[in-house]
């Protein structure tokens, strides 16, 4: 009984561990995808921290599309995408307070 017990624990673990490092690729690919379009709307704007807004608002499914532009390229509704998760209170409040503070303090 010990031994399913033990086998059950480490299999439980070993799926955690894989499901993080899929998010964590996931969200890096999806990040990569994000920044350059804010840079794009936002010229001479750091856009790392907006970036990180947008994807810590981002749903999975939502992280998952921007990680598929990753690969095969940004389509306009990867700009919908970017934009619209954005445009979210959750989003706006969070770069008003992470991606804006440097600003404000000049």
């Amino acid at each position: 009984m010990r031994i399913v017990l033990a086998v059950t624990a480490v299999l439980s673990l070993s799926a955690c561990m894989q499901t993080d490092l899929v998010d964590d690729v996931s969200r890096r690919a999806a990040k990569s995808v994000v920044n350059p379009i804010l840079a794009q709307r936002l010229p001479g704007v750091p856009t790392e921290p907006m970036t990180d807004c947008v994807i810590d608002n981002a749903t999975s499914g939502e992280i998952l599309t921007l990680a598929r532009a990753a690969a095969i390229g940004v389509q306009p509704d990867t700009y919908d995408t970017v934009l619209g998760i954005a445009k979210r209170p959750e989003t706006i409040q969070c770069i008003a307070t992470n991606g804006l503070a440097p600003f404000l303090t000049l």
